[in-house]
C-alpha cells in the first residue's frame, strides 16, 4: 500500500471526504484499470486497429472493434501504461494530432458499418509539443469535435480518470456521458490552471477547489449523465466493481439509442452540448 492509499483509506477510516485533491490522485493512481482492462473485462473478439491513413501511429490513442453481448461497437480511448517503460512507449495518455486522426477514422468507419461507439478518455490532455502543433494538433482536435457531433451512431463517453482540456473532449462529444466516482474532467490541469491563475503551480490544492472538476461537480452542472460507483479507496481496489457497474449502464444505453435513428442520434447530441453552452453563457451573464 502506497502512501496515497494510506492517506486515502485514514480519511475513509475516519469518515471523512475526500477532497478534489484526493480525486485527483485517485484518477491518476498507477493501479487504476486502463483501457485495456476494460476491454478485457466487457468485450469480446476484440480486434485493434493502428494507423492514421497518414503514415503514422499513436500509442497513445488505442481502438478497435469488438463484440458487446452479441452487438459489435468500436471502442476508442487514451491509453496509459502500468509501468515507466509503457508510459514512455504511450507517450503518457497524451495524444498527438496522428492520435486523434486514427480515433476520426475508426469512428467514420464505426458511422459507416452502422456500430455503436463507446470512448474512454483518460488523459492529462493533448500532447503540447512543437511536432504536435506543426503537424496540425489543434486542426485535429477541432476536426474531432465537428466531425463528433454529427455521427448518425449511438456514442457513449467514459471518463474513467483524469480527462483533461481538449485532448479529452476530442473523444467526448457524446450522446450520454459518465464518470467515474473518482475521475475528474476539467479544462485543464490543477498544476496548469495554478499556473495560469497565481503563476505558481505548487497551488493545485486551492485550484482544485476552484475547478469544480468532480464527478459530482458535473453532474450538479448537467454536464455528465451519471457517476459510475467505485468501491472505497478507488477503482484498483476492486475493479471488478466497477467494470459490472459499467457493463450495466453501457447494455441499457446501447439498447436504448440503437433504437432511434441516425439524424436523431446526431441532433440530440448537437442539442445536449448547445443546452451546456447556454446554460454556461446565462451563468456569464448574469
Amino acid at each position: 500500500m502506497d502512501n496515497l492509499d494510506i492517506t486515502i483509506s485514514e480519511k475513509l477510516l475516519d469518515g471523512q471526504p475526500l477532497s478534489p485533491m484526493d480525486k485527483v490522485l485517485l484518477a491518476r493512481h498507477i493501479e487504476r484499470p486502463k483501457i485495456s482492462d476494460y476491454v478485457d473485462a466487457l468485450f469480446t473478439d476484440f480486434f485493434e486497429q493502428k494507423g492514421d491513413l497518414h503514415g503514422k501511429e499513436d500509442g497513445s490513442v488505442f481502438g478497435g472493434i469488438a463484440m458487446f453481448h452479441g452487438i459489435p461497437v468500436t471502442i476508442i480511448g487514451h491509453r496509459k501504461g502500468n509501468n515507466l517503460e509503457e508510459n514512455l512507449a504511450y507517450n503518457f495518455g497524451m495524444p498527438g494530432p496522428e492520435g486523434y486522426r486514427k480515433a476520426l477514422r475508426l469512428m467514420q468507419q464505426a458511422e459507416k458499418f452502422g456500430r455503436p461507439i463507446i470512448t474512454f478518455i483518460d488523459t492529462p490532455g493533448a500532447y503540447p509539443g512543437i511536432e504536435a502543433e506543426q503537424f496540425g494538433q489543434s486542426q485535429a482536435i477541432a476536426t474531432n469535435l465537428a466531425k463528433m457531433s454529427g455521427l448518425k451512431v449511438p456514442v457513449i463517453a467514459v471518463v474513467t480518470g483524469e480527462g483533461n482540456s481538449g485532448g479529452a473532449l476530442a473523444i467526448g462529444v457524446a450522446n450520454r456521458v459518465y464518470m467515474l466516482e473518482n475521475s475528474v474532467y476539467s479544462i485543464l490541469s490543477p498544476e496548469g490552471f495554478s499556473s495560469i491563475l497565481w503563476g505558481d503551480s505548487g497551488k493545485k490544492e486551492q485550484a482544485c477547489e476552484v475547478m469544480r472538476l468532480t464527478a459530482d461537480d458535473l453532474m450538479e452542472f448537467g454536464v455528465i449523465d451519471g457517476i459510475i460507483k467505485e468501491p472505497k479507496g478507488g477503482a484498483h481496489r476492486k475493479p471488478c466493481q466497477v467494470f459490472a457497474a459499467l457493463d450495466e449502464v453501457l447494455y441499457r444505453d446501447i439498447k436504448h439509442l440503437k433504437g432511434k435513428t441516425g439524424n436523431e442520434l446526431a441532433r440530440s447530441r448537437y442539442q445536449k452540448f448547445r443546452k451546456i453552452d447556454e446554460k454556461y453563457m446565462e451563468g456569464a451573464d448574469e
